[in-house]
């Protein structure tokens, strides 16, 4: 029997200006914004076919890393030629962002402001909206490592489930919950 991955299967498309270069168990992909590169697994083969890369397995035992390798070199692609945006939203009365040197600087309602640096390898701009929110807006070629560093941010204050203030991802809706009632 031949175990077969709906997503492993799938060949990864290169677009024009991207190129590929397998040394052993070791994928770059270079592009025009910059070049990243992946480590392949023990039993996971990549080759590259008429502008294609494919993904494959030696033995069933590897099965479970097939789709998962297919989608993180299919992201690399993607982030070397049009690159990752995430965006986060401030929300509460007092609450602000400001770009300061290679950072963020937060006040929180915090009895202190908070500094958060961001890697030299993502872009970011801070901007207020009309309802006078914060839009912080990151760009990265590397999806994992941009998820990674929002989550941080995210985590220095969460949206609370009253009244939906702090830190949240732009396109999250948050259920808030109802507050106490008077007796009657």
């Amino acid at each position: 029997m031949q175990i077969m991955s709906k997503i492993g299967k799938k060949p990864i498309a290169m677009p024009s200006g991207v190129e590929v270069k397998i040394d052993k168990n070791t994928i770059a992909v270079k592009g025009p914004k910059w070049e990243l590169s992946y480590t392949l697994l023990d039993g996971v083969n990549a080759e590259v076919k008429e502008n294609n890369i494919e993904i494959s397995i030696s033995d069933d035992e590897k099965k479970n890393l097939w789709g998962l390798t297919r989608t993180l070199v299919s992201n690399m692609v993607t982030g070397v030629t049009t690159g990752y945006e995430k965006k986060l939203l401030v929300i509460g009365v007092g609450y602000s962002a400001k770009k300061e040197g290679k950072g963020i600087l937060f006040s929180l309602g915090l009895s202190h402001k908070v500094q958060f640096d961001i890697p030299t390898s993502i872009q970011f701009n801070v901007e207020q909206d009309a309802k006078g929110n914060y839009v912080i807006t990151l760009n990265g070629i590397d999806k994992q490592y941009l998820w990674e560093v929002t989550a941080k941010i995210r985590a220095l204050k969460e949206p609370e489930p009253y009244k939906g203030k702090g830190i949240r991802y732009f396109d999250e809706v948050i259920k808030l919950k109802a507050g106490k009632t008077a007796k009657k």
